[in-house]
Parts: structure tokens; sequence; C-alpha cells
């Protein structure tokens, strides 16, 4: 498991990376390298992305556990 919440991590750094180009400056990291925002390969990264995200909601409960003890 701690593999998978490694790539997890790293997925979610890439996706806010990529958000924090959109937002300053207009530019669309995965879009620009995998054809633009409809390509099925930028899709492809997006969904992965927000699937990374879900998967990350299972770390809150160990966030407010540890605040506890």
């Amino acid at each position: 498991m701690k593999a998978l919440d490694s790539i997890v991590l790293a997925l979610l750094i890439v996706g806010g990376l990529n958000w924090l180009l959109v937002g300053l400056f207009e530019f669309d990291l995965v879009a620009t390298l995998f054809g633009g925002q409809t390509s099925l390969l930028a899709k492809i990264v997006y969904i992965v992305v927000g699937l990374c995200a879900l998967y990350s909601l299972k770390f809150f409960p160990l966030l407010t556990s540890k605040h506890r003890n």
C-alpha cells in the first residue's frame, strides 16, 4: 500500500502544479504535452489525477486520529 500511496501523492502534486500553471499563466501543461484538453491521453491523465484525489480522502481519518492522542 505504501507504494500506491507514494504514486498517488506524486500524481496529486503533478496535478496541483498543473492547476498552479493554469491559474497563474493560463497554461495547461497536461494539454500541451498530450495534444489538447480533449485528446484521449489528456483526458486519461485528468481522470487518473481525479481518481488519486478521491483515493486520498482515506487520509483524513489519519489526520484527525493523530490530533486526538
